[in-house]
């Protein structure tokens, strides 16, 4: 195995067990501040300011990290997100 081969695999492996996934939400000209506030109370847990204030984020900023925390915990979320028709990945 080359040393570029190792490095590869050893960032892979990295990634699937780093303890700070991030789902990271991205603005649209789609979905209305109200539902993107009502999707993060209900997907990630946010307390209604915590949610209003992502909301503002991700319109001026254009993204923000909605919610950190292992693949497998964030998983079932961004699949709520992504559902509810927001834009959403986990990276």
């Amino acid at each position: 195995m080359s040393t570029k081969e190792k490095i590869q695999e050893h960032h892979e492996v990295e990634t699937l067990e780093k303890p700070n996934n991030e789902i990271v939400v991205y603005n649209d000209d789609y979905n209305t501040f109200d539902h993107v506030i009502e999707t993060l109370i209900k997907a990630c847990d946010h307390t209604p300011e915590q949610a209003e204030q992502c909301t503002l984020l991700v319109h001026y900023k254009g993204k923000c990290t909605v919610k950190t925390g292992a693949l497998k915990e964030l998983k079932p979320r961004c699949s709520m997100l992504l559902e509810a028709g927001l834009s959403a990945e986990i990276v």
